[in-house]
């Protein structure tokens, strides 16, 4: 989390790196690795304006990823199915993020940052182009007229044969779907050859939606034990070693938010980035879905928890910038965002009697609901 953190990033990801090591600088104009060019200072305006644009950046895949989150488990897709994070998963999380993280460091520290960053972009190149295209799916069916001769397709991957007949993959799509597709392919080609930060705003943006979509917490308990253990883990990475910074230089991959603090000088050729992780995104935001989960089961036309979940996320980040900007050191945001995102939910629910019934709520997994529903047939 470069800038407003030099913490965590997406999950079992390392934090976020400059955009272009020789280029980018940090929130105090310096320069970032072994970079020669002349310190920048940011003026007011364009230190205003690049903070407003990460917040209002974090807040709208947090807003649309919760929305989505609530009927994706209705997916057609095995694509489409929420991933569900148990106790278990969470308490182990902040030892697995750990062990990526200290792992990537000694990697930085052995091998050359040219070749491994090679093969961190291919590997992201793949995957933003297939979270961009989820992204924009819904949008652009609502582009395409009714009439629209829209194929069917199918790409079946089986092993064995016969009666033990295994399948991969079997992913159903359409021509609407291919052309997400290519629309996709062509920001990951120019993510590829120029790194441009727009560009990887775009994949950052769709793997932050992606992952407040499709993670789904079971229920509120395990959302406090995995906030309350990355909490740790962002404190800990970040004042207590140089491992989170050292990874945050070396690492270039769209898995933070950017935006430039000289755009009103440079325009888009700006290369002094306020940066953001995705983890500081998606990690309150999957609990913020959760919490609009909780209200839609209570039936009472209200979202509550979800607004306040929203407001409370709001404040933390504001909070972890003003912080950081004062003092002039990058901030763990899960040290102010976490206490904001729970603190003040559970305070709503204790005022309004709830807070049983919020701790009682529970998800079930959708291959726990077809084993259910498998059974109440048979029997």
């Amino acid at each position: 989390m470069a800038e407003v953190d030099q913490g965590s990033a997406f999950p079992g990801e390392a934090a976020s790196p400059a955009i272009d090591s020789l280029n980018a600088t940090d929130s105090n104009g310096t320069d970032s690795t072994n970079a020669t060019v002349a310190k920048f200072v940011s003026t007011p305006e364009g230190t205003a304006l690049a903070y407003g644009s990460l917040v209002l950046m974090a807040l709208l895949p947090i807003f649309f990823g919760a929305l989505r989150s609530v009927n994706c488990a209705k997916g057609k897709n095995s694509s489409d199915m929420p991933e569900t994070i148990t106790s278990r998963d969470a308490a182990r999380f902040p030892i697995i993020a750990s062990c990526t993280l200290f792992g990537l460091y000694l990697f930085f520290k052995i091998f050359s940052e040219e070749y491994i960053n090679m093969l961190l972009s291919m590997y992201f190149f793949v995957l933003g182009i297939l979270a961009l295209s989820h992204t924009i799916s819904p949008f652009v069916n609502r582009l395409f007229p009714e009439n629209f001769p829209n194929k069917q397709y199918q790409l079946l991957f089986t092993q064995g044969s016969g009666e033990n007949k295994e399948e991969i993959v079997n992913y159903e799509f359409d021509t609407k779907d291919l052309f997400c597709l290519c629309f996709s392919s062509v920001v990951g080609v120019w993510y590829i050859l120029k790194k441009h930060w727009i560009a990887n705003n775009l994949f950052g943006l769709a793997f932050a939606l992606n992952g407040v979509e499709l993670l789904h917490l079971n229920n509120v308990s395990t959302g406090c034990i995995l906030l309350g253990g990355l909490f740790v883990y962002d404190v800990f990475w970040v004042f207590g070693t140089n491992v989170m910074v050292t990874v945050a230089k070396s690492f270039e991959a769209p898995i933070k938010l950017v935006f430039p603090q000289d755009i009103l000088e440079k325009g888009l050729a700006a290369n002094n980035f306020a940066m953001l992780g995705l983890g500081d995104i998606v990690i309150p935001g999957i609990f913020i879905a959760l919490l609009l989960r909780f209200d839609v089961s209570l039936n009472k036309n209200s979202r509550t928890y979800f607004y306040t979940g929203f407001l409370a996320y709001i404040f933390g980040l504001g909070l972890t910038i003003f912080v950081m900007h004062t003092f002039k050191h990058a901030q763990p945001a899960l040290l102010y965002l976490v206490p904001a995102c729970t603190g003040l939910p559970f305070f709503v629910a204790l005022v309004k009697g709830e807070l049983t019934e919020m701790f009682r709520y529970e998800e079930t997994p959708p291959e726990s609901k077809e084993e259910k529903e498998t059974e109440k047939k048979e029997n």
